[in-house]
């Protein structure tokens, strides 16, 4: 069947960390507290609404994928969870509970940075369980016209991305490739929890009229203009646009439970197809999809 099956020691935070801030979308103002959770995986709990309602980061509780990643169960959801959720994996916090008083987390300063440091500052504390870590096999992939988002059989897991805004010379065509045991200025905390997300000025006015970015600001996103470029530099590093894509790609396969060892490869890709390639390696791993020797039992 291929690489015998591997572990790793689960982690969960030592104490409590706790940040406010506005909502993207929403523009609505929450407070998150992630708690230590030995051995309960990660999950949002909705401490606003009557019964506190748990909502589960797992990829069978996505409801929507619009510029953003969306969990619920019920009427309960919470959105805009793909930075945190990055942060927690990149970090290496398998356990955690997150105790969220309105319906998306906040944006903070448009990247995972913030949620790094505190969770360094709070450090983290070894469970006596541990997780399975199975090798991915077999390549496998889904795709929209020129977009895709592919795994492929690899020693070690590993995330390179590609953007390509042929008419944003400012941004242009960008690849970026991060592996998870990087260290210093390759690690996580370095290399790619500081990069913001972007959006184009030309887009603005047309995804605030369907209700969108209502939290959306100069202060929490990077904006650029098809003619003059970056309205609000300096930027954190040169290629900051595809370094914060392999951000929102972390925080979108984090939702698989034990995510295999693979190459993680993206191409002008959107949240709905990172998605959709967590739901195949999901339903591969559980004996539901063909052909189901993709990932090892």
């Amino acid at each position: 069947m291929g690489e015998e099956e591997q572990s790793a020691t689960r982690n969960t935070l030592a104490t409590q960390i706790s940040l406010s801030g506005v909502g993207l979308h929403s523009g609505v103002s929450t407070t998150v507290r992630v708690l230590p959770a030995p051995r309960e995986g990660r999950y949002f709990v909705r401490v606003d609404l009557p019964q506190k309602p748990v909502i589960p980061a797992n990829v069978a509780a996505v409801t929507n994928t619009q510029l953003s990643t969306q969990l619920g169960i019920g009427e309960a959801s919470v959105r805009t969870v793909e930075h945190l959720l990055a942060a927690l994996a990149g970090m290496g916090v398998d356990d955690a509970r997150i105790e969220i008083d309105g319906p998306e987390v906040p944006l903070l300063e448009g990247s995972a940075q913030r949620w790094v440091e505190e969770i360094a500052a709070a450090r983290l504390v070894r469970s006596p369980w541990k997780s399975p870590q199975t090798p991915l096999l077999t390549p496998i992939w889904v795709h929209y016209q020129d977009a895709f988002v592919a795994a492929l059989p690899a020693p070690i897991t590993r995330f390179t991305y590609g953007i390509d805004f042929d008419d944003v010379p400012a941004i242009g065509n960008q690849w970026y490739s991060w592996a998870k045991s990087g260290l210093g200025e390759h690690s996580f905390a370095q290399a790619i929890a500081p990069a913001r997300t972007f959006g184009l000025a030309h887009q603005i006015e047309a995804l605030q009229q369907q209700g969108l970015i209502k939290g959306g600001s100069l202060d929490n996103a990077l904006v650029c203009d098809r003619t003059t470029g970056w309205l609000n530099p300096p930027l954190r590093f040169a290629n900051e646009p595809v370094r914060h894509k392999i951000l929102d790609l972390v925080g979108d396969l984090s939702l698989v439970e034990n995510l295999p060892i693979a190459h993680f490869l993206a191409y002008k890709a959107s949240h709905n197809l990172h998605i959709q390639l967590a739901q195949l390696i999901q339903k591969l791993k559980t004996g539901q999809g063909e052909p189901e020797n993709f990932i090892t039992p």
